[in-house]
């Protein structure tokens, strides 16, 4: 990768999420993630700044513990840099780092690192660092470099939760990530390099829904599918969070058989709700357009083969949703036997398909009605996730596990606070 093309990789991820294009919540929270980040940077760059000089010695002095010192960046002040020290010889010694980020490259540094949080890989932080620094980091010091910066978002997902939900709506979203092989290969300047490939992975989720309308991301973690072992770690991991099993009254999901699987372990008290949509979806491909009719019926136009086909689909599935908007479930078991009348001679398959296990996707009946818009369906998660594929389709295969969760982590952020959600999860 060229200079020319890290340059316009940064410029590209960064413009959707910018801190200048965004609310003031916003804006505050990213700024501190920055700044943490950006501090955690700092003093891994120091330590091996002091290892290498350290390595040059006959005789090293030991090692001191750390002196704090303030320093400004971009997003913010940072009143407690940890600076390492020696028993002899501090005062003559000049830390290159911070003479290079305090006199002219603190704005580029900041960015780039900021940028890693948003999808740069490891390999192009390397070669950032190295353009503001003047110094080849290791690329496992650039790692420990990006851990560290990530640790505020995995202690998100560490907190204890302060409430429970009666309402969690779960679901899954495919992302590819590299993960080594194993295998090394040498590149053109004679460094070793480990070889990577891109493996599917799914990111699952859960969002809690209160009575009074608020709804939050709750957790998130990579699984390898969304299989019942996958989905009772995901749940153990809220239990350990003290998210209360028994306040739990419904769990809405697609029909992710590991899912229900492990359910009655873990939330013994909660009800299946059978996404809607997902229902509504699921009969389409049984669909077999038979007697297509040849005009159309409100125009009197004909109709080609084409045209009808999507015409009878569309019908079906506006016909099959507006059972879910009914405001009783006695309403929409009335509409639900109309449907069948019309169409059982018709598309015999796909009604047969539709009607399989309908009452799952009845029981959010049993909440308020000013509710059943929110519940019914997974569509409040899938909303998050399209704006999550939006950046994930940018980067492609994340670099590893941890930048794709940093990714997921601040389009959480950021779509909370777009809609004034910032005391996001409520957690601790």
């Amino acid at each position: 990768m060229t200079i020319a093309d890290v340059q316009v990789q940064i410029q590209r991820i960064c413009r959707p999420t910018f801190q200048s294009e965004l609310q003031e919540a916003l804006d505050a929270q990213l700024r501190t993630l920055a700044v943490t980040s950006i501090q955690a940077a700092l003093e891994q760059a120091l330590r091996e700044e002091l290892s290498a000089h350290l390595a040059q010695q006959a005789h090293p002095p030991y090692r001191s513990g750390y002196f704090q010192r303030q320093t400004d960046t971009l997003y913010g002040h940072i009143p407690n840099l940890s600076v390492p020290k020696l028993r002899t010889g501090n005062a003559d010694r000049d830390w290159h780092i911070l003479v290079r980020y305090q006199s002219a490259l603190q704005g580029l540094l900041d960015r780039a690192l900021y940028a890693y949080t948003l999808g740069l890989s490891v390999r192009d932080l390397q070669e950032l660092l190295f353009l503001f620094m003047g110094h080849l980091f290791s690329a496992s010091a650039v790692n420990r470099v990006t851990v560290a910066a990530q640790a505020p978002m995995d202690a998100w997902r560490q907190q204890p939760l302060r409430e429970t939900p009666p309402i969690i709506i779960v679901d899954g979203v495919w992302v590819h990530i590299q993960y080594p092989t194993g295998e090394t290969w040498v590149d053109k300047s004679g460094h070793t390099r480990r070889k990577t490939h891109s493996q599917e992975r799914v990111i699952l989720a859960a969002l809690g829904v209160w009575p009074d309308h608020r709804h939050y991301l709750l957790h998130y973690e990579v699984a390898l599918a969304e299989e019942a072992t996958a989905w009772a770690a995901f749940w153990q991991h809220l239990l350990d969070r003290q998210l209360d099993a028994a306040a739990v009254q419904m769990v809405v999901s697609d029909g992710t058989k590991g899912l229900l699987e492990v359910l009655p372990t873990y939330l013994p008290q909660a009800q299946w709700q059978r996404c809607t949509v997902h229902k509504v979806r699921g009969f389409e491909r049984y669909l077999r357009y038979r007697d297509l009719p040849t005009t159309d019926a409100q125009t009197g136009q004909p109709l080609t083969k084409e045209q009808a086909t999507e015409q009878r689909r569309q019908q079906m599935k506006a016909e099959a949703l507006d059972i879910f908007t009914a405001p009783t479930q006695v309403e929409a078991e009335t509409r639900l036997a109309a449907f069948e009348t019309k169409w059982a001679n018709l598309e015999p398959e796909a009604l047969h398909n539709f009607k399989w296990g309908i009452h799952r996707c009845f029981t959010f009946y049993q909440f308020a009605p000013e509710l059943h818009e929110l519940i019914r369906s997974s569509n409040l998660l899938e909303r998050f996730f399209r704006e999550f594929r939006n950046k994930s389709d940018e980067i492609g295969a994340f670099p590893n596990e941890d930048s794709c969760l940093a990714v997921f982590h601040l389009v959480m952020v950021r779509e909370h606070a777009k809609h004034d959600r910032v005391d996001f999860a409520k957690t601790g």
